[in-house]
C-alpha cells in the first residue's frame, strides 16, 4: 500500500516579473495604434498615459524616452482592456467601438468617460470591470 504524502495546499503568491525597457516600448508603440483605432486625439492619449501632449508627440515620433512605473501600468492595463475587449467580441471594429458607447456599468458614461478622468485607477476600473464581463483574469 502506497503511503501518502502531504502536500502544501498554500499557492505560492504570484509576482510578475517587471516590465523590461524593450516591452514598455512596445505596449508604447501598440498603445499608439490602438488609440487611433480608438479615434482619440493626442491630447486624449496623453492624459490617459499622464503624458504631456508634447512628450507624447515626442514619443509617437519616434523618440521614446525613460517610460517610468507609472506610465508602464497605464500601458498595461490599457494593452489588457485591449485583450478583454478582443475575447468579448468576435468582430474588432465592434471592441473599438465600444469605448465610446454609453455603459449603465458606468452610471451611463462611456469607459473612455472614466478612462479620461486621468488615474491609473480609472484605467484599472475599466480593466476590472471588462475581465469580470469575460469571467477571467
Amino acid at each position: 500500500m502506497a503511503v501518502l504524502q502531504p502536500i502544501d495546499t498554500v499557492a505560492p503568491e504570484f509576482v510578475p516579473a517587471p516590465i523590461t525597457d524593450a516591452e514598455a516600448a512596445a505596449m508604447f508603440r501598440a498603445a499608439v495604434n490602438l488609440f487611433a483605432r480608438w479615434r482619440l486625439s493626442d491630447e486624449e492619449a496623453s492624459l490617459l498615459l499622464d503624458l504631456s501632449v508634447r512628450t507624447y508627440r515626442r514619443w509617437k515620433a519616434g523618440e521614446i524616452g525613460r517610460i517610468d512605473r507609472d506610465t508602464r501600468a497605464r500601458l498595461s492595463n490599457l494593452m489588457a482592456i485591449h485583450k478583454a475587449l478582443r475575447i468579448i467580441f468576435r468582430e474588432p471594429q465592434r471592441a473599438y467601438q465600444w469605448v465610446d458607447k454609453p455603459n449603465a456599468a458606468f452610471g451611463g458614461r462611456s469607459a473612455l468617460d472614466v478612462m479620461l478622468g486621468g488615474e491609473l485607477t480609472d484605467l484599472m476600473r475599466v480593466h476590472r470591470y471588462l475581465d469580470a464581463e469575460r469571467g477571467g483574469w
